[in-house]
């Protein structure tokens, strides 16, 4: 038996991430940082808008990587150094993301091509290949990468968002297609958890990295704890009530492909794109935490916050046709308490979206030993199998 698997009490394989993923996982570590890099040095609408669209490139390459090691045997000589090259690829892109806009924007364009052509190679022993994702990303994504990296920034800004939505419609375009495609329940939503764990790892770097040469008085000391609160309160969100959701949400779903597309690969690139929100923001305040906020170091904390609880509800209704009633209206409260403190202390700041967060985990905990109080059993309920494993609803 390979292994990447063990067998399971009932006799099926469940599938195992492979040395290899965790160590292509350590490059995208480094991309994560320099996205929050390039958005710390400009958080603008401009900044915004750039930052998310060299994010999805690099994104759509650990995506594309993780598929192939769900749907197929990785761990041999030739998927191993298949993945380590596609890794290769995405160091290219990452160092050359703080330039992305300057002179290294064809170093992106062609570190992303690399990644595609391997990933193609890599099932190149399937018929028509060439017509579904992969072949699109060699054929149009990559190349639009490439010439724009060629390119001055407006006309660059125009090709590099056309390649990333091409990149993001190519599931629903070829969804057809994709509807063969054996999608194995556990390890997808491991892979997924794992990267939004990588991307929590940056709040801490965010927090940690900034207050390293401050002071550390008592006042910075409490920002310090506020800032960790939100980012341990960001974390319980996930991995209390939402991972174990999302797996049996894969297990019981008639068709695997598009709960995959629309939980993992669209949902969770909102879920990380929040988490770096609010770890860029956590580099605007902890430091100096009686300084008074603009809009812009605001827009990161509140609105990757607000991001983050929001794509809850929408993950939960794709999964389940139920509301996240409580997450959506803590992104609603926190969305709504972002104008007031543009004019407030850092500290201040921090210490109000921390309570809001406990405050949220403190509900959301209530309902669930509510709802396992009066739980009938499983196999009498479909809709409170679903409770138990996803929390509130």
């Amino acid at each position: 038996m390979s292994t990447t698997g063990v067998v399971e009490a009932g006799g099926s394989e469940e599938k195992r991430v492979t040395w290899a993923e965790l160590y292509f996982d350590l490059v995208f570590v480094f991309a994560i940082t320099q996205v929050s890099g390039l958005l710390h040095h400009d958080h603008g609408p401009l900044g915004l808008v750039q930052a998310l669209v060299v994010f999805v490139p690099v994104y759509w390459c650990w995506v594309g990587t993780t598929v192939q090691a769900n749907i197929r045997d990785v761990d041999n000589l030739r998927d191993r150094l298949g993945i380590l090259l596609v890794a290769l690829a995405g160091l290219f892109m990452a160092l050359a993301v703080p330039g992305a806009w300057g002179g290294r924007g064809l170093l992106l364009g062609l570190g992303y091509w690399l990644a595609r052509v391997v990933l193609l190679l890599m099932l190149i022993h399937i018929p028509g290949v060439w017509r579904g994702p992969y072949g699109a990303g060699v054929l149009v994504s990559g190349p639009l990468l490439v010439l724009g990296g060629l390119l001055p920034d407006g006309p660059r800004l125009a090709l590099w968002a056309t390649a990333a939505l091409c990149d993001l419609s190519v599931p629903v375009v070829f969804r057809r297609r994709l509807a063969a495609v054996a999608y194995h329940p556990a390890h997808m939503p491991e892979r997924f958890a794992l990267l939004l764990l990588v991307a929590l790892g940056e709040s801490i770097v965010g927090i940690g990295g900034t207050a390293a040469g401050a002071r550390l008085d008592a006042a910075e000391l409490a920002a310090v704890a506020a800032a960790f609160t939100i980012s341990a309160g960001l974390w319980w969100q996930y991995f209390v009530y939402a991972a174990d959701a999302m797996r049996h949400a894969v297990e019981i779903a008639d068709s695997r492909r598009d709960v995959i597309r629309r939980v993992f690969q669209y949902g969770h690139l909102a879920l990380i794109a929040g988490v770096i929100g609010v770890a860029v923001g956590f580099g605007e305040t902890v430091a100096d935490p009686w300084r008074v906020l603009g809009p812009g170091a605001v827009t990161l904390l509140y609105g990757g916050c607000a991001l983050y609880l929001a794509t809850f509800g929408y993950t939960r209704w794709m999964m389940f046709r139920t509301v996240a009633t409580t997450r959506v209206v803590a992104a609603v409260l926190v969305l709504a308490l972002a104008p007031a403190m543009v004019r407030l202390p850092a500290l201040v700041v921090l210490v109000a979206l921390a309570v809001l967060m406990v405050a949220l985990n403190v509900v959301e905990h209530l309902k669930v030993e509510r709802a396992a109080a009066t739980a009938v059993p499983p196999e009498e309920s479909h809709e409170t199998a679903e409770r138990a494993v996803g929390g509130p609803v």
